[in-house]
């Protein structure tokens, strides 16, 4: 059975070592989220990588097994294709649940509803992603906006990539100049870069055909009171999402500002500028490349600052979400939420100087 680990509120970092030790995490499923969320595991010096699971032999876990992360398989079906394909596996995920203090689900969508008693038969506590139902949690994460919340829960979820866009730039206008209605329309990326199942595709496609999106719904799953509509569209492209939002403000005197100095402040949000050759998101990806990001990864939300306006009560701005990296550092902030030992500023500043955030 995992490790039962107390929630100790306001403990400081410090002190969380000596009192708790190490958090021990597993990841099931090693996909474009899982494979991120396990490196950024073993950059933190309060956790261990215990191991993550794979379905069937792949280059992937070459390369994991390179790194020195510790295989795991689905069941025994998936541990007779390693073994036969020459992999050195230590068990399968019930093996690696016995191990472990809490589990991050990076399982493909819809899944984590049948891993859901797996987790809690082991008495582990567990993240899932956004690809699932709120619902399943009753707890849906960002850090930023609701840390507190789920400290010392036994499952969460970490929201999807929009929806985790959304609410780190929603929050921080809405905290400075009040948000009255906001209205956001996705441009998203058809499929992830290695994906070549789902793309490339020769159309825009409207997801959904019906209005509005579920983004609304599930960012008001993280901040019940914002009054939001979505609608949302597939374009032929794989590495970022772009978002047209348009709030309506309850600070008529407010400027466009006071609105950036407000997403200047705010944590995991970079700015940039057109004048600065910003031009695209294509711009912002090969920034990510030279500045020598783990995977040209952006973390951040990107807002435009030159697209920041303000008129007649109503702000306009263009907001990209990296869709491949977003959700990295909410997952290691709930991985410490659900153990508890962490305000959200600690949790928060670790993992930032982790993975190469600036901190706020």
């Amino acid at each position: 059975m995992g490790r039962e680990v107390s929630c100790l509120g306001t403990l400081l970092a410090s002190g969380f070592h000596a009192a708790l030790g190490m958090i021990k995490v597993g990841v099931n499923g090693y996909g474009t989220i899982g494979r991120r969320v396990a490196d950024a595991i073993r950059k933190q010096d309060d956790m261990e990588l215990v191991g993550v699971t794979a379905v069937h032999p792949h280059y992937k876990y070459s390369l994991a097994r390179d790194k020195g992360i510790t295989l795991y398989t689905l069941d025994m079906k998936s541990l007779q294709a390693f073994n036969a394909s020459g992999y050195t596996v230590n068990g399968t995920l019930n093996d690696l649940l016995q191990r472990v203090d809490v589990i991050v689900d990076g399982s493909p969508d819809d899944s984590g509803a049948s891993n859901k008693a797996s987790y809690q038969q082991a008495g582990v506590r567990a993240i899932f992603q956004g690809g699932e139902e709120h619902e399943l949690t009753g707890i849906s994460f960002v850090a930023q906006c609701n840390f507190e919340k789920a400290v010392g829960k036994p499952m969460i979820r970490v929201v999807s990539c929009n929806t985790t866009g959304l609410c780190r730039t929603l929050s921080a206008v809405d905290g400075a100049v009040g948000v009255a209605r906001a209205r956001a329309v996705l441009a998203r990326r058809a499929t992830d870069p290695d994906d070549v199942k789902k793309g490339p595709i020769d159309a825009v496609v409207l997801d959904p055909t019906t209005l509005p999106s579920h983004h609304g719904p599930d960012v008001q799953s993280v901040l019940p009171g914002m009054n939001i509509v979505t609608m949302a569209f597939k374009i032929p492209t794989t590495h970022m999402h772009l978002h047209s939002l348009l709030l309506s403000i309850k600070q008529q005197s407010a400027n466009a500002e006071d609105v950036v100095g407000a997403l200047e402040s705010n944590p995991r949000t970079r700015m940039v500028d057109g004048k600065s050759g910003f031009k695209s998101t294509a711009s912002v990806m090969d920034w990510a490349r030279e500045k020598g990001r783990d995977r040209n990864d952006v973390y951040e939300a990107i807002v435009w600052k030159d697209s920041v306006t303000v008129v007649d009560g109503e702000v306009y701005m263009f907001v990209g979400v990296h869709q491949e990296a977003i959700v990295v550092p909410e997952n290691i902030d709930a991985i410490r939420a659900v153990s508890g030992g962490y305000t959200r500023e600690e949790s928060m500043r670790k993992t930032d100087e982790s993975l190469g955030i600036p901190h706020r």
